[in-house]
């Protein structure tokens, strides 16, 4: 785990249900269980700055950072799939996009990427689909500068085919299972006795977890191959964070000084 992406688990699962934003040194001090010395805290904040998704404001507890409208989105988006709140539901229809031309290299990586993490397969080189539309993803297609164009339709064939071209559910699947089997003895053996522990072992697991969102596009059930691995996954993933929950919030609340 890098210290950039644990701040943005920090503030996607715990502060943006607090405000959305916090002091360095509260930042710090969350972020000292998962092994992060303040100045690897502080150069991570500084790069977050400068990518334009947290800002510095004025705290009545000092000088602190906050969510910026675009990672208030992202980080939106994000949990909505992480804990499966959107209703289920499909209608038969894709959401397609379908870009102008091929990005360079580089662009092109960034753009897979952050397509991936919103739930998009790609068909082909520009065209992409996902089993609903995203918010966010005119931001990314502007940051990148690309142009392209999206429609919603149905697909003439069978959709599960089609979905397993666009994702390797197989390979999904199989990582799933063995995300359960390595995770299980790590998981049992917290028992939330030591909030700070407990805060880890939890963010740890969240970071595991959420590598999934740049693979699991959260595709409805009837596309799904049967007996999927990734619902026994997610029952065990919710299972554990709920169980260390009042802990994981005491040590969040001590570190912001709410408590």
């Amino acid at each position: 785990m890098r210290a950039r992406s644990a701040l943005f688990d920090v503030y996607g699962g715990h502060l943006r249900e607090r405000g959305g934003a916090a002091t360095i040194a509260a930042l710090v001090r969350l972020l000292e269980p998962l092994e992060f010395a303040a100045p690897a805290v502080r150069t991570a904040v500084s790069r977050t700055v400068r990518q334009g998704w947290l800002a510095p404001v004025r705290l009545p507890a000092g000088p602190g950072y906050a969510m910026t409208p675009r990672a208030e989105r992202r980080l939106d988006e994000a949990a909505a799939r992480i804990y499966r709140t959107r209703p289920s539901t499909w209608d038969g229809r894709w959401h397609v996009v379908v870009l102008e031309e091929v990005p360079a290299r580089e662009a092109r990586e960034r753009l897979a990427s952050s397509l991936q993490l919103l739930g998009y397969g790609a068909l082909g080189p520009v065209t992409w689909i996902s089993p609903r539309p995203s918010a966010e993803l005119a931001d990314v297609l502007a940051a990148e500068g690309v142009r392209g164009g999206t429609f919603l339709g149905e697909h003439e064939g069978d959709a599960a085919e089609l979905a397993a071209r666009a994702w390797d559910l197989a390979d999904l699947g199989r990582d799933y299972a063995r995300f359960t089997a390595e995770w299980g003895p790590v998981m049992s053996a917290v028992d939330g006795t030591s909030p700070a522990g407990a805060f880890a072992a939890s963010q740890r697991l969240l970071h595991a977890w959420r590598k999934f969102l740049f693979r699991d596009p959260g595709l409805p059930r009837e596309l799904l191959p049967a007996r999927w691995p990734g619902a026994g996954a997610a029952e065990f993933f919710d299972r554990h964070t709920a169980r260390l929950a009042p802990a994981v919030a005491g040590f969040v609340d001590d570190c912001l000084g709410t408590n």
